[in-house]
């Protein structure tokens, strides 16, 4: 057998063994959410839950008291606890809302990116079934083959055939990972969308039921004498004040040299809250409003000394020395901090909490600050430290 015959039966022998079908499967477009994602949204959701439950709890604490007089105070007090409460799980809600919403869009795009992607191939994969068919058609293979001048080539020229026929199985098995990753994310998208729309009902039936809480807590408000609502409300603004104990924390501020150069006549700092007005000034106290989600900061750099958890509230109080100054930022809904953490003048702190105005029994945002000097006896005053030079 000449050399030219034993090229046309090695060429045959790598044409009949070229791939014809196409198996492998590759995850290249993930569709799952990450651990950290999970986790997130796990504990967003455990803390919807914990909300629901205090609400329910405070439900039935709010029906088991009396409408007569004598206990009108206490049905203000106890509904007053329960908007609070709502309005929180209303504010958990509609983040866990904005938090679907965003994870639709960007599951959204994954799919409208994948389905181009999957086109593409689809495209490029018939292009090159329509080549192979042309060279099939006209003997091209053959005539390629047949066309070398020694073994070597011929090995060569089989290698180079057997890759363009391994492109277009791996241009098929791309096809089909692409396939399943859209059933993939089509599957994730319709179940973020039946997520969104259980939430938002929620939401929708939580904001009916505060604003009948709010209705019901002016009218036992104004079952009250004029002389009961003042005694009232200064009962339940000193629950909001800071039930700490200031001489601990002054020893824990001794030799704290970060924020050192404070003093009771620094003035001109913004607001603690961003967007923030002082809704009034108490002495060393101010109540400052804002808007939901608005960020509290540290009026000067100084160093985190205490962090507590306000037992009637739930909210957080955050403590932070300046130099051996002491300021101190309650009702926070959330603490971006931890003791002994340095920050920097206007530097995060958390978040502000939610609360319930005693005039109009309406929900608000609130956060109340204040601020101590090294010295028990030298009295401070809120309004000195933003007063403007």
């Amino acid at each position: 057998m000449n050399c030219k015959g034993l090229i046309i039966i090695v060429l045959w022998a790598a044409i009949i063994s070229l791939p014809t079908t196409l198996c492998a499967q590759q995850k290249d477009d993930k569709t799952e959410q990450t651990a950290e994602e999970k986790a997130r949204i796990a504990e967003q959701r455990k803390l919807i839950e914990q909300l629901e439950k205090q609400v329910e709890e405070e439900e039935k604490k709010l029906n088991s008291i009396k409408k007569d007089k004598s206990t009108a105070q206490q049905r203000v007090r106890s509904i007053t606890r329960q908007i609070n409460s709502r309005n929180q799980l209303l504010n958990k809600t509609e983040k866990e809302i904005s938090s679907i919403e965003k994870n639709i869009q960007l599951n959204d795009s994954l799919l409208t990116k994948t389905r181009a992607q999957e086109l593409s191939e689809r495209e490029r994969y018939a292009e090159m079934v329509r080549e192979a068919y042309r060279n099939h058609q006209q003997n091209n293979y053959i005539t390629y083959l047949l066309a070398s001048e020694n073994f070597s080539d011929a090995a060569r020229r089989i290698a180079n055939i057997r890759a363009v026929a391994e492109l277009r199985a791996e241009r098929m098995r791309r096809i089909d990972s692409l396939g399943k990753a859209i059933e993939q994310q089509q599957s994730s998208l319709n179940s973020r969308r039946q997520d969104l729309d259980v939430v938002q009902r929620k939401a929708e039936e939580q904001r009916k039921k505060l604003q009948s809480d709010v209705k019901s807590a002016q009218t036992a408000m104004n079952q009250l004498t004029s002389k009961e609502k003042a005694a009232l409300r200064d009962k339940m603004e000193s629950e909001e004040r800071l039930d700490a104990a200031i001489d601990a924390l002054r020893k824990l501020t001794k030799g704290n040299t970060t924020g050192a150069s404070f003093s009771r006549t620094t003035s001109n700092l913004n607001l603690p809250v961003a967007d923030g007005r002082v809704k009034q000034y108490k002495g060393n106290m101010a109540e400052i409003v804002g808007r939901r989600g608005a960020e509290v900061r540290s009026i000067y750099e100084g160093k985190v000394v205490e962090i507590r958890r306000n037992r009637i509230s739930g909210k957080y109080d955050v403590f932070v020395a300046h130099g051996e100054y002491i300021t101190s930022y309650a009702n926070l809904e959330e603490v971006s901090v931890q003791k002994e953490q340095k920050v920097a003048k206007n530097g995060r702190l958390g978040e502000i909490g939610s609360a319930v105005n005693l005039q109009t029994m309406q929900p608000e945002y609130k956060m109340v600050f204040g601020i101590y000097s090294p010295n028990p006896k030298e009295t401070m005053r809120a309004a000195d430290c933003f007063k403007k030079k």
